[in-house]
C-alpha cells in the first residue's frame, strides 16, 4: 500500500488529490509542507502530494523553495476544481455567523461572499483544520470555509454551499518521490521541471533562455526567487513543454548549462489532462 503524505488534515484540499491520485492508498496527513517532504526523503511515506499554484490566489508560499532543498523529484502532476461550502455547527443559520475560519487562501479565494456577511475571519493552518475547530468550539457565531468533505467528516451543517469566487478555480498539485523516475519519451506529452542559477555576468538569463526560443520550446513558467542576502545571482524555477530526450529540448538544456552556474532537473512527468484541454481551448 502506497503511503501518501500531504499538509493538512483529512477532507482537506490536498487530502482529495492525495485520494484522487491514490485512491488505495493510505494517507499521512502533516502540519506543514515541510513536514510532508521530509516524511518522503525519510521513507516514512513513498510519495507527497503537495500544492504548487492557485488559478486565483497564484503560487503556494514556501513551495517552490522547499523544493530543490528536499531532494526529491516531481513524477506527475494533478489539478483539482476547488470548491468552498460555509459551514457552521448544527442547527446554526447563516445569520448567526460573525466569524469565518479558513486557511489564508482559502479567505482570499472566497472574499465575496465575506464582503456580503461583513465577518470577522480568522486564520487557520489548513482549511479541514478550520472545520474541525467550528466543530469543537460548538458555537453557532463561528462558520468555516471549507472543503464540501469536511461538513460530513466532522458532522457539520452546510450554511451556504460554493462559496468561491471563481467557479473555475482549479489548483495544481505535484506527486514528489525519492525515485525521479525518468522514463523514456512515452510519445505522450510531457512536462519538464527544473531549477537553474544564472552566471554573474551581464544579459545572462537572456542568453539561458535563448535555447528554448531557438529549438522552439514551449515555456509554461518561470519564477525567480532570490537566494542569501540578495548579492548572489537569483534562482529560476521553470517548466517547458517536452521530455530531456527530446532533440529540441536537449538542445535548449545544453545552452542552458553553458550560461548557468546549477541546473537541476526536478523532474519528467505526463502532462495532466487538465492541461491539455486548456490549450485546446
Amino acid at each position: 500500500m502506497t503511503t501518501v503524505a500531504y499538509q493538512g488534515e483529512p477532507g482537506s484540499n490536498s487530502a482529495t488529490a492525495a485520494r484522487a491520485l491514490f485512491p488505495d492508498g493510505r494517507g499521512l496527513p502533516c502540519t506543514g509542507f515541510e513536514q510532508a517532504l521530509d516524511a518522503v526523503a525519510l521513507d516514512h511515506a513513498d510519495v507527497a502530494v503537495i500544492p504548487t499554484d492557485n488559478s486565483a490566489a497564484g503560487r503556494v508560499a514556501d513551495v517552490h523553495h522547499l523544493l530543490p532543498e528536499s531532494g526529491l523529484f516531481i513524477v506527475a502532476e494533478y489539478f483539482l476544481a476547488i470548491r468552498f461550502d460555509l459551514m457552521g455547527v448544527p442547527g446554526a443559520s447563516l445569520e448567526q455567523v460573525e466569524c469565518v475560519r479558513s486557511h489564508v487562501h482559502a479567505l482570499g479565494q472566497c472574499r465575496k461572499v465575506l464582503r456580503e456577511g461583513d465577518w470577522r475571519t480568522l486564520v487557520s493552518d489548513d482549511t479541514a483544520g478550520a472545520a474541525r475547530e467550528v466543530a469543537e468550539l460548538g458555537d453557532p457565531r463561528h462558520a468555516a470555509l471549507a472543503p464540501p468533505a469536511a461538513a460530513e467528516l466532522y458532522g457539520l451543517r452546510v450554511l451556504r454551499p460554493e462559496v468561491e469566487d471563481d467557479p473555475d478555480n482549479t489548483t495544481r498539485f505535484v506527486v514528489l518521490s525519492r525515485d525521479p523516475r525518468l522514463a523514456p519519451d512515452p510519445g505522450e506529452p510531457m512536462m519538464t521541471s527544473l531549477f537553474f542559477c544564472v552566471r554573474n555576468i551581464p544579459s545572462a538569463l537572456y542568453k539561458a533562455l535563448g535555447g528554448f526560443a531557438s529549438s522552439a520550446v514551449n515555456l509554461t513558467k518561470i519564477e525567480s526567487y532570490q537566494m542569501g542576502a540578495g548579492l548572489n545571482p537569483s534562482r529560476f524555477y521553470v517548466e517547458i513543454e517536452g521530455h530531456p530526450d527530446d532533440p529540441g529540448v536537449a538542445l535548449a538544456l545544453q545552452e542552458l548549462r553553458f550560461f548557468s552556474s546549477e541546473v537541476r532537473v526536478l523532474g519528467t512527468y505526463r502532462a495532466h489532462a487538465h492541461r491539455l484541454r486548456g490549450r485546446a481551448g
